[in-house]
């Protein structure tokens, strides 16, 4: 393994706006309100990073391709602004994306074994700071390394867009490179008025105020919060056949997610050593796209998540079977159903009239979620669709995730029909985990 330091050189960054019909259908700066599901989400902006080795597209045509779609994507060449009453919203006045561009000094195979690819992976994406006024919230980084291979690294405000919509937003862009022709584009529903529609009058049945929102009764733990030094990241590979003797132990009908989910919550508290008595559930996060009534497309472009939280035992988890744990998983996300979602919307719509400040339970850095966990998947990512003309990615690079018992699940980019699972965990459990993960006694 190399010990060579990357270095990694700006060359040029500017911030490019997107042609017409963006720029006729803005308005020169009208509004566009944050729903319900935007206000629940992270402020803040979310990095992702990918790698393809040469041959790779020239900066030109992958820089069009960008402005080509953004065109059909209103909010993300849009700025943060406030409303009459002082309220966060999107100013759709096609202020641009920022594109960065860069070169590093070493092939990208030897950047992607260094001595410290963490270090490496976090000068890949543009460092945004949501509290910088007039700040573009989508932004990219074009990193060429001596090989020609190409890493691009983008951050997006979260309050912008879930993971489905820029997995759609990403392959777009990726067709646009390919293709010539913009009737090959989709078109994404952009409309956030149409997708939370309260009911006459609004009837709110659960205690939203208290489950997506930080309120007075809130039912999220006081978390702890550790040294960032103490907060490592790891990634572990799934192979198919590991994944497909798993379900086969789980038995019945399970998806991918939810067997690979009831694997590690095992494992992970196995690792931490937790009381026999304690309770540890999981944050799951669960499109809702499907589930709403009526459903919403899965073309919508915005955040359209909530919540799912299975909670068992420390001892009642390590002694069930798989199948069990996999139906707490389960019926926990069967619960946010078509009412649960239309409370929720009900509940925004109320808060809105009323002029209050919601708080996101989402955590910030340094978190430790122990003795429970938070996970996203990202397996409906078709990251074969990421081919800008010379196939898909080599490597989905993860930066650093700051919060302790935070899980990412993605298909893996290496073996086909394998998962990688990157987490980060307090230090004083991940040799334990690692000794134990593959392991399905």
């Amino acid at each position: 393994m190399t010990t060579t330091l990357v270095t990694v050189d700006i060359t040029r960054r500017t911030v490019l706006k997107p042609p017409p019909p963006a720029s006729s259908r803005g308005g020169g700066g009208s509004l566009s309100r944050l729903t319900s599901f935007d206000r629940a989400s992270t402020d803040g902006y979310i990095p992702t990073v990918f790698a393809w080795y040469a041959p790779a597209p020239d900066n030109e045509a992958i820089v069009d391709g960008l402005l080509a779609v953004v065109a059909r994507y209103p909010h993300l060449s849009a700025r943060m602004g406030v409303d009459d009453r002082g309220r966060k919203c999107f100013l759709l006045n096609d202020a641009g994306v920022l594109v960065v561009e860069a070169t590093a000094d070493a092939d990208l195979a030897d950047a992607l074994v260094a001595h410290d690819v963490t270090a490496h992976i976090n000068e890949l994406y543009p460092k945004a700071d949501k509290e910088r006024e007039d700040e573009p919230l989508f932004q990219v980084q074009l990193t060429r390394y001596t090989c020609g291979g190409l890493v691009i690294g983008t951050v997006c405000q979260h309050l912008v867009a879930d993971g489905q919509s820029m997995s759609s937003f990403y392959a777009a862009w990726a067709t646009a490179v390919r293709s010539a022709s913009a009737a090959d584009l989709p078109s994404p529903f952009t409309d956030r008025a149409a997708i939370a529609v309260p009911r006459n009058p609004p009837v709110p049945r659960f205690d939203h105020r208290n489950i997506e929102f930080r309120g007075e009764h809130s039912s999220s733990r006081p978390y702890a919060v550790l040294p960032m030094d103490r907060i490592k990241n790891l990634g572990i590979n799934f192979p198919e056949q590991f994944i497909a003797d798993l379900k086969a132990r789980v038995g019945g009908r399970c998806t991918t997610f939810q067997c690979l989910l009831a694997h590690v919550w095992k494992k992970v508290t196995a690792a931490r050593d937790l009381a026999p008595e304690e309770f540890t559930q999981i944050r799951v996060a669960v499109n809702c796209r499907g589930r709403a009534d009526p459903p919403v497309p899965m073309e919508y472009f915005g955040n359209m998540v909530l919540w799912a939280f299975p909670r068992m035992q420390a001892r009642e988890l390590l002694s069930s079977s798989y199948a069990a744990v996999v139906g707490a998983i389960r019926d926990a996300v069967a619960r946010v159903d078509a009412e649960y979602i239309q409370s929720f919307v009900d509940f925004g719509d109320m808060a809105e009239r009323a002029g209050e400040e919601l708080a996101s339970t989402a955590a910030g850095p340094g978190t430790a979620f122990c003795p429970d966990l938070e996970v996203d998947s990202w397996l409906g990512f078709r990251f074969h669709d990421l081919d800008f003309g010379y196939g898909a990615p080599c490597a989905f690079l993860p930066p650093d995730l700051p919060v302790e018992g935070l899980m990412i699940l993605v298909p893996s980019c290496a073996a086909k029909g394998g998962v990688d699972l990157f987490m980060a965990l307090d230090d004083d459990h991940v040799d334990a985990f690692k000794h134990i993960c593959y392991s399905m006694d």
